[in-house]
């Protein structure tokens, strides 16, 4: 990678030694950072993590620190964005630790209290609200196997006769009601709150501490009902 980026490679040597000296080498005798983004786009590309995707958002996270403060951040599909700088990661923190110990005593479901870290909250509230709603998706897509995202996923699992996943057993006319409802809930949340943080710069999408707790409080109630819904027999 080191050689790909035609950077040139100091040895073998230790891995995050062998890295630094590259870098430093690089920006020493160019004077640009042009090589060094180019290796983390190479390092951060997803396709790279297929065996074991797991790895992929923890490395994100704890990579995306450094370079907040420089207004740069990795995204999920592996590039490279600019976003508001950062000022200080205690400040972070301790945004952080606040909206957790706020949702925590809202009894806010476990899922999307790991979303409450400092790193996302580096940009104020904007991404730990924007990946706490991805997190429904993504657990529709894990309950029924299916690919899809958005209105569509949510037709998928939560409509038809019957549903992928039914919130209630659907008897009377209530229950049903209730089902469509909660299906027009998620399609709502997905087009909100999801679609806008996705595709709009952040300065059009202010994020305060209570618009974050509020909207994590409304995915904590969905992540609950979609834990407790049942797959209905498919004729």
């Amino acid at each position: 990678m080191i050689a790909a980026c035609e950077m040139t490679d100091p040895g073998e040597i230790t891995k995050r030694h062998r890295i630094y000296n590259a870098f430093v080498t690089s920006q020493n005798a160019r004077q640009d950072r042009t090589r060094i983004l180019g290796f983390i786009r190479k390092a951060m590309s997803p396709a790279r993590y297929s065996r074991e995707p797991y790895r992929y958002e923890p490395m994100r996270a704890n990579l995306n620190q450094a370079p907040a403060f420089a207004g740069l951040v990795v995204s999920e599909a592996g590039k490279i964005e600019t976003v508001e700088q950062a000022t200080t990661l205690p400040e972070a923190q301790r945004r952080a630790r606040e909206l957790r110990t706020d949702l925590e005593t809202r009894g806010v479901h476990p899922d999307v209290l790991r979303f409450c870290r400092a790193e996302l909250l580096a940009d104020d509230y904007f991404h730990a609200v924007q990946e706490a709603v991805k997190s429904v998706a993504d657990k529709m897509r894990v309950r029924t196997g299916l690919t899809d995202d958005g209105g569509t996923l949510v037709d998928r699992v939560l409509g038809g006769e019957p549903p992928m996943l039914a919130i209630n057993p659907r008897n009377t006319a209530s229950e049903r009601s209730e089902q469509s409802g909660f299906a027009n809930l998620v399609k709502g949340v997905f087009g909100m709150f999801r679609n806008p943080t996705a595709h709009e710069a952040r300065i059009h999408w202010p994020m305060t501490k209570t618009d974050a707790e509020d909207l994590l409080t409304l995915v904590s109630l969905i992540h609950r009902r979609l834990d407790a819904a049942h797959m209905p027999p498919r004729p």
